[in-house]
């Protein structure tokens, strides 16, 4: 099976490897328009990092998540062979062999014990702390949440997100004990995070975006592609990394290919907006104004998330930028379909 290769992500490395090379002392996200290649670069980082570093990686994306239950299941990796009741002692014999894991080591009868507890967030936490201070001590530990909004509306006893935030601050800002990521391309989300002044001064926003044109150019010259290629590449995908792998498997006819995708985007867009008509013609009105934006511009600035907005974002159909506060198409090619959707208007 022909594999495509990992490209050019140096500056988004590059500043991660900055961030890791200082004690912790913020939580980071890393956020982006969906399909930008997140988690492709953390995976590929992950690969690359020095031994000195201790990463532990845990990816919500489709895991059904509807309690603490739910969460602790997919948070730890459950050790069945562990029967260490000291976590200081099982923290020391993880190190001896502690390669890429996809969620927090813990032996089955620490974890029955925290699962069995009421206030399981209590225990879990406190496991968690007394666990990194043991790996900090000969690695730096590294946490990594993908897809992190998943956890958003879980509510009990309080939001599990206000929760995991405190104890993700207590880990950066209070002990610098572990470096904490947080990844997502749910631009609502990230729009609801950066409003949270309990955050102000404890995060930053790292932004993985599409390529541009130089990146996109390179990466289609290692896949074959010929200048004409490259040209119709980019003037229907921009430098959506899932796009431009779909002219890459084409292989024939390119052009072809990229008309195809773009006709069926803008049919996809079109049934999202227009079924709104009968049932909400104001939002409806509403939606169409802010497409309107994008027929002579790629970008807009806003100053708030209206319904209309977080209609679009949830949708997929556009992407809101937090941190510099704009809205853009969520690819080339929904800008292309959005354009020609409202040239038909």
């Amino acid at each position: 099976m022909k594999r495509t290769p990992f490209h050019d992500r140096e500056r988004e490395i590059n500043e991660i490897m900055r961030i890791l090379d200082v004690e912790p002392s913020l939580i980071t996200f890393i956020y982006g328009p969906i399909n930008s290649g997140k988690t492709t670069m953390i995976s590929h980082l992950i690969e690359e990092l020095p031994e000195d570093y201790a990463p532990f990686y845990v990816n919500l994306r489709g895991r059904f998540i509807m309690d603490y239950e739910d969460f602790l299941n997919v948070l730890f990796e459950i050790d069945e062979a562990g029967g260490v009741d000291n976590v200081t002692e099982y923290a020391k014999s993880v190190l001896k062999d502690l390669g890429t894991v996809s969620g927090i080591p813990i032996p089955i009868n620490l974890f029955e014990q925290i699962f069995e507890k009421k206030d399981k967030s209590k225990d879990m936490f406190k496991y968690m702390e007394q666990f990194f201070v043991e790996i900090s001590k000969k690695r730096t530990p590294i946490l990594i949440i993908d897809e992190l909004q998943v956890v958003g509306d879980i509510k009990i006893d309080g939001f599990l997100m206000y929760k995991l935030f405190n104890f993700f601050i207590r880990l950066t800002k209070e002990l610098h004990l572990c470096h904490v990521f947080a990844a997502t391309s749910d631009s609502l989300f990230i729009e609801q995070v950066y409003s949270e002044a309990m955050l102000e001064g404890r995060c930053r926003y790292l932004l993985v975006d599409d390529f541009d044109a130089g990146t996109t150019a390179a990466f289609l010259e290692e896949c074959g592609f010929s200048d004409d290629e490259t040209a119709v590449a980019w003037e229907y995908c921009g430098g959506k990394p899932i796009c431009l792998v779909e002219l890459v498997n084409a292989q024939d006819d390119r052009r072809g290919k990229a008309e195809e995708m773009l006709k069926m985007r803008k049919g996809q867009i079109e049934e999202i907006v227009y079924s709104l008509e009968a049932r909400d013609r104001e939002m409806f009105d509403a939606v169409m104004r802010v497409l309107s934006e994008f027929i002579g511009k790629e970008k807009v600035g806003y100053k708030y998330i209206s319904d209309e907005i977080k209609f679009l974002v949830g949708k997929n159909v556009i992407f809101a930028d937090s941190a510099n506060k704009e809205l853009r198409p969520q690819s080339k090619l929904n800008l292309l379909a959005i354009r020609e959707v409202m040239s038909s208007v």
